[in-house]
């Protein structure tokens, strides 16, 4: 142990130059296309071919064909998610002091310059247009998985992401199904109170609206309502993927990065801007470290996830931490390319704001992201790991409180990454 404590004072006293480090719009393109149905890897391919038909029967429900009416009502079944159970349990998200704590975090956006909102336009038409027709597919996958936890099985690995699959539709998961899902703390009111357009509602613009042939495949072009900041189906891919991780620590840095991919879709699909994306990320994190200080919420967590770590080793038929190690070529998600990806989805190259470099501050409590994950380590070296990975200050977002600060500038992966150095 004194060893691997003197090898953590080493690293934190070492400079990270690679964190500093812009990652190009045009190299993240080529990342995030590698993550999809067309990837280099036939079995990944082969297990998005499985989710989707999986998300396409549980949208139509017990219909014939799946239509564009039943996506309105699309919600997860009885037999997936016990929502009996968690209602019983009484608990109480307490959602609109949250919608409002978020609105606070995210309150910079009002202060913007208008060169970081040029860029933030500019950006939206580069990623949508730009955008290869596999690319185009996972988004639209994405867009429409939105009330399931189908999505995630792609950073599970090989192995347990066909054992997630099974379980789910079995409803072996039901109280980690149902626990997630209603963690998801809407943003509609964040929405109402900027009320920004967007992307292809602003005059002049030149987003291209993707056409369905993936989900109902009709090829209506996909399409949403209501204000753009902040994003809401990131918030909800956010939360989902992190509270994941949360309950299953072995694969915590691809189900993070999954969850900042499911971020890039919206963009991609032209009906979010990058701003969007950054700022759900920063409200769906706070809120999760907020519900698992709550006693009462850690209670329903813990049985939650004991449940769904019993089920998935049954399908795995072997331990979880077998199940769920590295899948080699085929475990995309654990490409080192990911951990890139992750870095320019936290600023999505937009305008640094030079000058004084804030020292960033760990809130009370945020530790608690990254316990589980790295259970051979104390809060405070969690804490400082959190400190010497963040991201330089002055990117958009970042205001000017140390909330603000911290949430726009925490690279969870980074901090993960070190840790393994040690372990």
């Amino acid at each position: 142990m004194k060893i691997r404590l003197s090898m953590l004072a080493v690293l934190l006293t070492a400079t990270l130059p690679a964190l500093a480090q812009d990652v190009s719009l045009t190299q993240a393109r080529a990342i995030a296309g590698s993550v999809t149905p067309a990837s280099s890897s036939l079995v990944f391919d082969a297990q998005e071919s499985q989710s989707l038909a999986a998300l396409r029967h549980a949208l139509k429900g017990g219909a014939a064909t799946l239509k564009r009416e039943h996506l309105a009502k699309a919600a997860q079944s009885t037999t997936q998610a016990d929502t009996a159970w968690l209602k019983a349990s009484g608990y109480d998200f307490q959602t609109k002091a949250n919608q409002q704590a978020g609105i606070e975090l995210l309150s910079a956006f009002s202060t913007l310059l208008d060169s970081v909102l040029q860029a933030n336009r500019d950006t939206v038409a580069a990623i949508n247009l730009d955008a290869t027709q596999a690319v185009r597919h996972q988004a639209l996958a994405d867009a429409e998985g939105i009330s399931f936890l189908y999505f995630l099985s792609d950073a599970m690995g090989p192995r347990l992401g066909k054992a997630f699959l099974t379980a789910y539709e079995k409803g072996e998961l039901g109280k980690a199904a149902a626990l997630i899902k209603a963690s998801e703390v809407s943003t509609g009111a964040a929405k109402k109170h900027f009320n920004y357009p967007r992307p292809f509602l602003v005059e002049g613009n030149t987003i291209h609206l993707v056409p369905d042939d993936v989900i109902v495949q009709d090829n209506k072009p996909y399409t949403a309502d209501g204000g753009s900041f902040p994003s809401g189906h990131t918030n909800t891919g956010y939360t989902d993927a992190l509270l994941m991780a949360e309950m299953i620590p072995e694969r915590f840095d691809a189900l993070v990065i999954r969850g900042a991919r499911y971020g890039y879709s919206r963009i991609v699909l032209g009906v979010h801007y990058p701003l969007d994306v950054m700022g759900s990320r920063m409200v769906a994190e706070r809120n999760v470290a907020h519900y698992l200080n709550d006693d009462k919420y850690r209670a329903l967590f813990n049985e939650a996830r004991d449940q769904l770590r019993t089920a998935l080793e049954k399908e795995c038929g072997k331990s979880l931490a077998e199940c769920a190690g590295r899948g080699g070529k085929d475990d995309l998600y654990r490409d080192p390319a990911m951990n890139t990806f992750y870095r320019f989805t936290l600023t999505y190259d937009l305008p640094q704001q030079k000058g004084e470099q804030q020292q960033i501050q760990v809130p009370e409590g945020a530790e608690v992201l990254l316990k589980t994950a790295l259970p051979h380590l104390s809060s405070a070296q969690i804490r400082a790991l959190m400190v010497k990975t963040a991201m330089p200050a002055g990117f958009p977002l970042s205001g000017t409180t140390a909330d603000q600060q911290f949430w726009q500038r925490l690279n969870l992966p980074a901090a993960y990454a070190m840790a393994q150095k040690i372990h």
